[in-house]
C-alpha cells in the first residue's frame, strides 16, 4: 500500500539532487574570457547638397547628383558647423551648401571563452558524458563534446581513457568572431554668397556745352592806289641820279 508513495517519493529526491547538482556545478566550473582586437578598417563616405527648403524641423535638399531629399523631422540636437559655429536647423538658408562625413571604422575581434572543471572521475558514460565528484564533494554530469580530452596526472586522454577514482582536468576552448563598428558622423556647411549690388545699366554723365565761337572779323581791303606809272618814273629818277653820282666821283679821282 504504501510501495507507490514511497516511490513517488524517491522520485521527486532524486530530481532534487540533481537540480542541486547542476546549480553547484555551475560554481564549480571556472570561465575565463580572452579578447585580440585586430586591425581596424576604416572607410570615409561624403555626401554633399544644397539647402532649398528650410520649413520649421523640415529640411529639403538638393543632393550633389541631381536628386532631392526630404528630411520631415530633423531633430533639435542636430547641429551643423559653418564657419567655425555650430547651427541647428532654425539656422539653416536655403542656398547653404551642406557636406555630411561618415567615418566608420570597422574593428575585427577575437573572443576566446575558456572553460575548466577539475574533478574525480565517478561515473563514465562514454562518448557522451562523464559524471565527476567536484571538490566540494557533489557529483555532477558532464556532456562531453566531440573531441573532448582530459587531462590526468599531466597527460591526455579521452573519455574512453578515464576510469572511475581518476582526478581529471577537463578544459573547453571556444572561439568567437565579432565585429565592433563604430560611426562618426560630421555635418559641415557654408554659407551662400552674398547678392551682387544693384548697379545701374547707364550711367549719365552731364557733358558741358562748348560757347559759340565768336565770328571772325572780315579781313580788311586795303583802298586801291592810283596806276603804277609814277612809281616807274620815281625810280627811273633814283637811278640817273647813282649813276650821275658815281660819274662825279670818278672824275675827281
Amino acid at each position: 500500500m504504501n510501495t507507490k508513495p514511497n516511490t513517488l517519493l524517491s522520485v521527486l529526491a532524486v530530481s532534487m539532487a540533481f537540480a542541486a547538482f547542476e546549480a553547484t556545478a555551475m560554481s564549480q566550473v571556472q570561465t575565463t574570457k580572452s579578447t585580440e582586437t585586430h586591425a581596424p578598417t576604416v572607410t570615409t563616405t561624403v555626401a554633399r547638397g544644397e539647402v532649398v527648403y528650410v520649413s520649421g524641423n523640415q529640411l529639403v535638399v538638393k543632393m550633389e547628383d541631381g536628386t532631392m531629399r526630404d528630411f520631415p523631422n530633423v531633430p533639435e540636437s542636430a547641429r551643423v558647423t559653418v564657419n567655425g559655429q555650430q547651427m541647428g536647423i532654425h539656422d539653416l538658408k536655403p542656398g547653404m551648401k551642406l557636406e555630411k562625413t561618415i567615418t566608420t571604422t570597422t574593428t575585427p575581434k577575437t573572443i576566446t571563452t575558456v572553460q575548466t572543471v577539475t574533478g574525480k572521475v565517478w561515473h563514465v558514460n562514454a562518448p557522451s558524458s562523464v559524471i565527476l565528484t567536484l571538490e566540494d564533494g557533489t557529483n555532477q554530469q558532464f556532456k562531453v563534446p566531440k573531441g573532448q580530452t582530459f587531462m590526468v596526472n599531466g597527460n591526455k586522454t579521452d573519455v574512453f581513457g578515464l576510469r572511475k577514482g581518476m582526478k581529471v582536468t577537463a578544459t573547453k576552448v571556444v572561439e568567437e568572431s565579432a565585429t565592433e563598428v563604430a560611426q562618426h558622423t560630421a555635418i559641415s556647411g557654408q554659407l551662400p554668397p552674398p547678392p551682387p549690388p544693384d548697379a545701374p545699366i547707364l550711367i549719365a554723365v552731364a557733358v558741358p556745352t562748348p560757347a559759340p565761337a565768336a565770328a571772325a572779323a572780315p579781313e580788311k581791303e586795303l583802298p586801291k592806289t592810283g596806276s603804277p606809272l609814277p612809281l616807274i618814273g620815281l625810280l627811273g629818277l633814283l637811278c640817273l641820279a647813282g649813276s650821275f653820282t658815281l660819274k662825279v666821283s670818278r672824275n675827281r679821282a
